[in-house]
């Protein structure tokens, strides 16, 4: 197995990773709105091992299928992120735009551990970061009509 030095994680996720934060409608959510965290790392096939050896250093996290011939580390849960992926990256810092995203996805899981995703103010504040990141890329917006939280298209 691949042994991975921090400082080339580093490198690599600067390159190749991604902090991207999810919404999706879920009935069964307080506000019908679910906040979905997720580290990722994309790589084609042929280099899965990076990935899984990205996967062995953390001792968690998955290697799935992405699109087509590219396969995907990723880290959904939001404790092996705050107790692990955060200070990974807080202590070892990312060196491109990407920490900007970093630091918008750290404060989404300081607001989600501090429980605002479970109000309405909440889940807008993290909407708005979730709005500014990965260059802005998502083609919904939460809106908030008549008392109510919606995702409609921008």
């Amino acid at each position: 197995m691949t042994q991975l030095e921090s400082q080339w994680i580093v490198g690599f996720v600067d390159g190749e990773g991604c902090f991207f934060i999810g919404l999706n409608k879920n009935p069964e959510m307080t506000l019908g709105i679910q906040v979905l965290p997720e580290f990722c790392v994309v790589q084609h096939k042929r280099d899965e091992q990076i990935l899984y050896a990205l996967k062995n250093f953390w001792q968690f996290g998955v290697v799935r299928k992405n699109h087509g011939d590219r396969l995907c580390y990723r880290v959904r849960g939001v404790e092996h992120l705050n107790k692990t992926i955060i200070p990974f990256f807080e202590k070892h810092s990312l060196k491109t735009k990407k920490k900007i995203d970093f630091l918008k996805f750290r404060k989404v899981l300081q607001l989600i551990e501090n429980k605002q995703h479970l109000t309405v103010e909440g889940l807008l504040k993290i909407d708005a970061f979730r709005l500014e990141m990965n260059t802005g890329k998502s083609k919904k917006k939460l809106v908030l009509i008549d008392g109510q939280l919606d995702l409609v298209d921008i």
